[in-house]
């Protein structure tokens, strides 16, 4: 199980700061394996996300653009576990985010029972039609268990070809204006 492959490589979580559902027991389990737990909460999100006590650091942001961008800026990988479409939607913004050079972090798939799968033939379709290239289908680590997929993880070496240099890109004004609240492109 996912929390307890991370107490026993103590590794710290950053995650978006629910204390109900899945990640809620997770951030439980680790934060009481002893590790940091660091979640990023939205305000207007508090009080459909939190119920009863948070467990280690909470950083409460203005909106959801900061919110991925303070996760992305705290974590060392990403990993998806099975989930709806604010999953989905970090998830792609993710490996968009790899593709483009904006991190070279690995980013998983824990792809219990086949949860994925349609998604994962979607990407594929992707690449046969031309819209994804070959080698940035390997952006995304993928298995079924979370000690496989960690350990795929820690051996993970960016091998795609990025879309421009992270130089070319304003990343740090993105960074930036999601801290300040200001809207993107501004």
């Amino acid at each position: 199980m996912l929390p307890f492959n991370l107490v026993e490589r103590k590794i710290d979580l950053v995650y978006g700061g629910g204390s109900v559902g899945l990640m809620g027991l997770i951030s439980q389990t680790v934060f009481n394996g002893g590790c940091h737990v660091l979640g990023v909460m939205p305000k207007a999100l508090r009080p459909h996300e939190i119920s009863g006590e948070t467990v280690g650091e909470m950083k409460t942001v203005a909106d959801m653009h900061q919110r991925k961008a303070e996760m992305a800026r705290h974590a060392d990988a990403f990993i998806a576990l099975p989930g709806g479409y604010g999953t989905l939607e970090e998830l792609l913004e993710i490996i968009a985010w790899s593709q483009l050079g904006i991190h070279d972090k690995p980013v998983g798939l824990l792809n219990v029972d086949g949860y994925y799968n349609s998604l994962l033939a979607l990407f594929d379709k992707g690449v046969e039609e031309g819209f994804i290239e070959d080698n940035a289908r390997h952006i995304v680590v993928i298995a079924e268990t979370a000690a496989e997929l960690i350990k795929k993880m820690e051996e993970y070496t960016p091998g795609h070809d990025k879309v421009a240099p992270r130089q070319s890109w304003e990343v740090d004004k993105l960074l930036e204006s999601t801290k300040s609240g200001e809207p993107l492109g501004s």
